[in-house]
């Protein structure tokens, strides 16, 4: 039996020396190695099964030379891993070599899409007018989407709306109007706010329409709030969207959550009134719908409309968008050709 394990040690070594001749992707066969000599049934252990046949005096030697035998190959073994991790170490730096005198890559910038950037930019405008930013949820209850806006079930301004319907009850928002009741039910007045998002209706994608864009909604609560400080707000942004220079017009109009309510022209910036392609011939550029928000609503989120009131504007987002860049087709906007999207 000692001749079988000098036997397994020198044929282990062998095989071991042959394989390290070359230390280039043998991590695998090394392991291979280490089961075949080493392993639960390997040839080292398969020979000390058979001790139980030696005599008393044999097996205290026989057990020692095992040992022997099997913490040699092991340190070998060992050895020959070092060794191998070092090559693929070594290799590794070497093909990830840098070299520091070839010119860079440079990569190229981005930059904020159009839709941002103006979100951005009008975002800011009511900041620096004392609006703070809320965010709502996209996918809405009907309830607050329609009901607590005083639009009710089977009231024919629904049908104009174009919703997405999750269920009954749920909705993709048509709307950021219902941000301003969330925020009413939960606030005491006085509230000044702007919520800018996503909103969704079921229009066919063409040049003008898309069901997916984007709405920014505004909305002030307090004591003593007239049409006069909507007005007088509503020239101020437009003054610093579209210079000093900017004058605007509000037109009788409908909304169900708004009494009165109008329309807001800003005067064409292309050619200051006078009428022109841009604004067909009118002189004015329809930008947002606006009003004083309606008693019913104030009383549905729990404030007293004889004590409070309050105004409220909405306006479309790639509206402004394709009218500053003069954009013809809104689909532009939602390709993601960067060859447009570069010219912003």
């Amino acid at each position: 039996m000692r001749d079988k394990l000098q036997e397994i040690e020198r044929l282990a070594k062998e095989e071991l020396s042959a394989l390290m001749a070359d230390a280039a992707d043998k991590k695998e066969a090394l392991e291979n190695l280490r089961v075949k000599y080493l392993g639960k049934k390997g040839e080292l252990t398969a020979v000390l099964r058979g001790m139980g046949g030696l005599s008393a005096e044999e097996r205290p030697i026989v057990g020692q030379l095992a040992n022997e035998v099997r913490a040699s190959l092991e340190t070998l073994i060992e050895q020959a891993k070092t060794q191998i991790e070092e090559y693929e170490l070594n290799k590794k730096l070497k093909e990830e070599e840098i070299d520091v005198t070839i010119p860079g890559k440079h990569g190229e910038a981005g930059r904020l899409h159009p839709i941002t950037q103006i979100t951005k930019e009008m975002t800011d405008i009511f900041i620096g007018l004392g609006f703070e930013v809320v965010d709502g949820p996209e996918v809405e209850y009907d309830y607050y989407n329609f009901e607590k806006l005083n639009i009710p079930k089977n009231h024919p301004a629904r049908d104009t709306q174009d919703t997405f319907y999750i269920n009954e009850e749920i909705v993709l928002r048509t709307q950021t109007s219902p941000v301003q009741v969330r925020v009413m039910e939960t606030r005491k007045p006085p509230i000044r706010i702007v919520s800018p998002g996503r909103v969704y209706r079921s229009d066919a994608v063409d040049a003008t329409h898309s069901p997916l864009f984007h709405q920014m909604e505004g909305l002030v609560i307090d004591k003593g709030i007239t049409m006069t400080d909507l007005k007088g707000t509503l020239e101020l942004f437009a003054k610093k969207l579209y210079g000093e220079d900017a004058k605007i017009r509000l037109r009788p109009h409908h909304f169900n959550f708004t009494e009165p309510s109008a329309e807001v022209d800003v005067c064409c910036f292309s050619c200051g009134g006078k009428g022109c392609r841009l604004c067909k011939g009118e002189g004015w550029i329809e930008i947002l719908g606006a009003g004083m928000v309606h008693p019913k609503v104030l009383m549905g989120c729990g404030i007293d409309p004889d004590e409070y009131s309050g105004f409220a504007f909405g306006m479309g987002i790639e509206r402004i968008v394709m009218r500053r860049y003069g954009i013809k087709d809104l689909r532009l906007l939602f390709e993601n050709d960067v060859r447009f999207l570069k010219q912003f």
